[in-house]
């Protein structure tokens, strides 16, 4: 497969790294795919808080927008016209109260659909660090204890090949020695079966 192109060519961005590891120019020095992650959550923490901030400007705007436009409404400036540009003007002025009543509710729904959300997922954010905290503690711990277990397995292993060569070696020797001596003992009885055929051959 091709490789996907960089997003953000010139940063160790968070959609660029999402798994993989960032190597500097020179390939020596690498930031972690897992840093990446933790350090982009870690700015969602406060991205959260910066939004909620941003709904809660927009609910006061709003609110100020249809008190002044629920307080315009009820203004008695030419309420006494009458005939149908008096009816058109009891009109334009329901319908600042009726536009006042719409961004009430569009506020109302802001603060509970927009702000109340991100101020619940940011609380609820900080206990599922906390947590996801411990058990990466616990998960970096056991790793480390997995660590030490598996370098003491390696020594060991280490120590039993040392101690196998070292008695195939022996052996090797022991075995040697041993076909040297059968050798010598094969040779021995030969030489004394010819002396015997010789002293046989004298005698008669």
């Amino acid at each position: 497969m091709q490789e996907q192109q960089l997003l953000k060519p010139t940063e160790w961005s968070y959609c660029d790294y999402f798994w993989a590891d960032k190597k500097d120019p020179q390939g020596n020095n690498t930031v972690s795919g897992f840093e990446i992650l933790l350090q982009k959550q870690l700015k969602g923490k406060q991205m959260q808080k910066e939004m909620a901030e941003f709904v809660r400007e927009r609910i006061k705007i709003e609110e100020e927008y249809a008190k002044n436009l629920s307080k315009l409404s009820q203004n008695s400036l030419a309420a006494q016209e009458e005939g149908t540009l008096g009816e058109a003007w009891a009109q334009l002025k329901k319908s600042l109260a009726d536009e006042a009543e719409v961004h009430l509710k569009f506020s109302s729904k802001l603060q509970s659909e927009v702000e109340k959300p991100l101020l619940n997922f940011r609380e609820n954010f900080k206990k599922d660090m906390k947590k996801y905290d411990h058990h990466i503690a616990d998960l970096r711990k056991q790793l480390a204890s997995r660590y030490t277990a598996v370098e003491k397995a390696r020594k060991a292993l280490t120590e039993r090949q040392k101690d196998l060569e070292m008695k195939t070696q022996q052996l090797e020797i022991k075995l040697s020695n041993k076909a040297e001596e059968e050798i010598k003992k094969a040779r021995r009885k030969s030489t004394q079966a010819g002396e015997k055929r010789s002293w046989q051959g004298e005698d008669g």
